[in-house]
């Protein structure tokens, strides 16, 4: 096996300037700490990202090598995977295992481009477009012009079928008539908590309460907050892999009544934790009680992350959640190819309901909100839905090299505690996402880790859990082999 890797820093000259860019570590995350003692109102993501930020400008204030900046303040905060700078591959430079080729597979790079010593034939890019012009033929022969205002917002109806389509294998009969398209999984889950919002007050009722279990991914609660839902957190434990188990969802469902909707991230964000069959089996058991009792209750089921890990868990997984019929107008699966397909400026993103009456009920959400959604936006999804579907590949590919960065960013993590006695507990991934989540030992914390070794991650307060806990990315930046 051969694969490029980053400097290792041993050149001459080149450790001296590692060091000055250590101490000016040192001396900038000494001034945030004194800042943020006591927390403060700003939000911890964002705290890291200013530090980050403030760190690689005065180094090059500094006039510090930009190689030494690069070793020695690597931003893991952020999640997602910049194609462009991807610098591994496995086997032969060129062969089917060379990821700096998936921009170019992809369609992202330009005709030309150099991916780090890989030049991009273009060939990707150009078909996109000619299928792009097939799709607009295609829709105008269906009678829909995507060039027109589209009263409905929802998409248009060939795509929706595919996608529909899509989820037949999981055990959904889903047609057009049950998906809605979005600017993203975040632009359908804010969509979504609208129109459920909209509809209790249609029949004169609150919206109620959303029922988040912590740590999970935090940006609905900023949408459900602004719709007026009450926030209901259930904080999950580390010996159930931090996950909803069925007698606690049970018991906070008893105990809330005003419990209204349950946020649902199926592969989690930060933990990289993923249910089991029998796991959403028994939650759904839950839900079903309770909605035999009279409990108006939905599932808003995220499912940001499937398709990240092995295919044949993530169908099961799907087969069990997507299995109870009588559950069907309760149950919201919202999809994207943001993090599985590494598509996350594109922002194609869809919602499935599981009953076709409830999607024309949530419809005015959509209506109401984007108007009409870009055409030529449409189109392009279109072309990546056919790619994917005619090189199946490509999503192997992907799961593949989301694997080896999550293993390599294990080992430098273990390397790291070694050497500084950061972590309690580095924890293993069920083989999906595109994090890490670890326990850090007493007296460490997110300001510490980024001193000692120059990573930054994000702390576990930003997912509605405890500092203790860290979240690193292997989104943008490779991780070096030694």
């Amino acid at each position: 096996m051969t694969s490029q890797r980053p400097a290792t820093g041993t050149e001459p000259g080149l450790e001296e300037q590692r060091l000055l860019v250590r101490q000016a570590r040192t001396e900038i995350l000494q001034r945030h700490r004194g800042r943020h003692r006591g927390g403060g109102a700003e939000p911890p993501i964002r705290v890291m990202a200013r530090i980050v930020q403030d760190l690689e400008r005065e180094c090059a204030e500094r006039r510090f090598d930009p190689r030494a900046t690069r070793l020695e303040i690597v931003n893991r905060t952020i999640g997602d995977v910049d194609v462009r700078r991807i610098t591994e591959w496995e086997g032969e430079a060129g062969g089917p295992g060379d990821f700096r080729a998936l921009g170019d597979e992809l369609g992202i790079a330009l005709p030309g481009e150099d991916l780090n010593g890989h030049v991009a034939s273009g060939a990707g890019y150009r078909w996109l477009r000619a299928r792009m012009l097939d799709a607009e033929r295609e829709l105008l022969d269906a009678g829909y012009d995507p060039r027109v205002y589209d009263i409905h917002g929802v998409g248009n109806p060939v795509l929706r079928g595919w996608l529909g389509a899509d989820m037949r294998p999981w055990g959904l009969s889903a047609t057009a008539e049950h998906v809605a398209l979005g600017l993203g999984a975040t632009d359908c889950i804010d969509k979504v908590l609208r129109g459920l919002a909209h509809l209790a007050q249609l029949r004169s009722e609150p919206p109620g309460a959303v029922l988040f279990a912590t740590p999970g991914f935090n940006m609905p609660e900023i949408q459900a907050t602004s719709y007026g839902y009450r926030l209901h957190p259930v904080r999950t434990h580390a010996e159930d892999s931090f996950k909803l188990t069925d007698a606690r969802l049970s018991r906070h469902l008893e105990r809330n009544p005003d419990v209204t909707v349950i946020y649902l991230t199926v592969t989690n964000n930060p933990t990289t934790f993923a249910y089991a069959p029998e796991e959403l089996s028994a939650l759904q058991a839950v839900v079903r009680r309770f909605a035999d009792q009279g409990r108006r209750l939905h599932v808003l089921a995220d499912l940001a992350y499937v398709g990240t890990g092995p295919p044949a868990e993530d169908e099961a997984r799907m087969r069990s959640l997507t299995a109870d019929a009588d559950l069907a107008g309760r149950m919201i699966y919202v999809s994207s190819y943001s993090k599985t397909h590494t598509l996350t400026g594109e922002r194609f993103g869809w919602a499935v309901f599981g009953d076709a009456g409830f999607a024309r009920a949530m419809g005015s959400s959509w209506t109401n909100s984007v108007g009409s959604l870009p055409g030529e936006w449409q189109l392009r999804f279109m072309a990546y839905h056919a790619l994917f579907r005619e090189n199946p590949r490509l999503i192997g590919k992907i799961r593949d090299f989301y694997r080896l960065r999550r293993s390599r960013l294990r080992r430098q993590l273990e390397r790291f505690d070694k050497e500084h006695g950061l972590f309690e507990h580095i924890y293993l991934d069920d083989d999906a996402t595109i994090y890490n989540w670890s326990r850090l030992r007493a007296g460490e914390d997110c300001f510490s880790v980024l001193e000692k070794t120059g990573l930054a991650g994000i702390p576990g307060s930003t997912f509605g859990y405890s500092d203790d806990y860290i979240r690193f990315s292997v989104g943008i930046l490779p991780v070096p082999t030694d």
